[in-house]
């Protein structure tokens, strides 16, 4: 069940204009919160983002199950049920003895799937199989609902990153 406050950041990006997966990450955001604060762990990074996206779904965040082909076929399914749930088109059945056996199974992953340095490492590798043209435009595409504070935010942060790995 997600936080009240992150289901009304993800209105709130709805409202700004922003992405279904920009709106989904801030279910992601607070996924990898709940694994720092040690309410349960997560097999890797990836599992981590993959819970996010799913409460998402299940939340009413119009992101779309992946297409034919481009993931495991059980996630995808997963996907479209979760969705479907969220859309109102299916009923979800409330599954106790599974979902404690879940849950019980992600208490016993490690944490530190959430640190830092995991988390740049997954950012990276999934930033390296887009090619340069494709990065570039969804930065361009991004800049589009940032506004002129949060444009000039993000600048001044880049200036300073430049400074500083000039000075390593």
């Amino acid at each position: 069940m997600p936080d009240k406050r992150t289901v009304k950041r993800a209105l709130k990006d709805k409202r700004a204009g922003k992405a279904p997966t920009t709106q989904a990450g801030e279910f992601v955001r607070e996924e990898i919160h709940k694994i720092r604060h040690g309410e349960h762990g997560a097999r890797s990074p990836q599992q981590a983002v993959a819970i996010g996206l799913s409460k998402a779904r299940r939340a009413g965040v119009g992101l779309r199950p992946p297409k034919k082909g481009k993931v495991k076929e059980s996630t995808r399914r997963s996907a479209e049920y979760a969705y479907a749930a969220g859309q109102h088109k299916r009923k979800p059945r409330r599954r106790p003895r599974v979902s404690r056996a879940v849950s019980q199974v992600l208490k016993r992953e490690p944490r530190s799937t959430a640190s830092h340095k995991a988390l740049s490492r997954q950012a990276s590798r999934a930033a390296s199989r887009r090619t340069s043209s494709e990065r570039s435009t969804a930065a361009r595409k991004a800049v589009h609902t940032k506004g002129a504070a949060a444009r000039s935010a993000a600048a001044r942060k880049a200036a300073r990153t430049r400074a500083r790995h000039r000075a390593a």
